[in-house]
């Protein structure tokens, strides 16, 4: 029995080692002749709130200016990284917990594989921000592939 895989899910947060794990899903996409999906998540965690209760105020930008300006990066990004593929890709910008939204789109959207860079963050930092690669790992429904920074050292733990 053979893989099939028709849909590959690619989210991404624009940076640098988020290009490395595009590699790979324009790559599988070709080989298994499927569809890519690409996401950005606008995290929801980015409001602070200078007191709690009816009168609380934001400190920052409006969750709709945000979403805005991540529509706009993500056609700027899909213009210049997801052309010359055989089939247009979806794209789609969502707010919320960025590991929570990647699995819940998997799943809607009964995703194949999805292929998404982990930042290789290790010690406090991993603590302090946890992992969404790793997140996403334990409670995808399918398979992922998880895709280091090719610079990265690396490092026997």
């Amino acid at each position: 029995m053979g893989v099939k895989i028709s849909k590959i899910l690619y989210p991404t947060d624009f940076s640098e080692m988020s290009l490395h794990a595009l590699t790979y899903a324009r790559e599988l996409t070709t080989t298994f002749d499927a569809h890519l999906h690409c996401i950005h998540v606008v995290d929801e965690a980015f409001q602070y709130w200078t007191a709690m209760g009816p009168e609380s105020v934001p400190v920052g930008v409006a969750v709709e200016d945000l979403m805005s300006m991540a529509e706009a990066h993500m056609q700027r990004f899909a213009d210049e990284h997801l052309v010359g593929l055989k089939y247009v890709p979806v794209t789609k910008v969502l707010v919320g917990r960025p590991f929570r939204e990647i699995i819940a789109y998997a799943r809607d959207n009964t995703v194949d594989l999805i292929v998404l860079a982990t930042h290789g963050r290790g010690g406090l930092s991993w603590v302090l921000v946890g992992s969404t690669a790793e997140k996403v790992v334990r409670k995808a429904p399918c398979p992922v592939l998880t895709v280091r920074s090719p610079e990265h050292e690396f490092v026997m733990p």
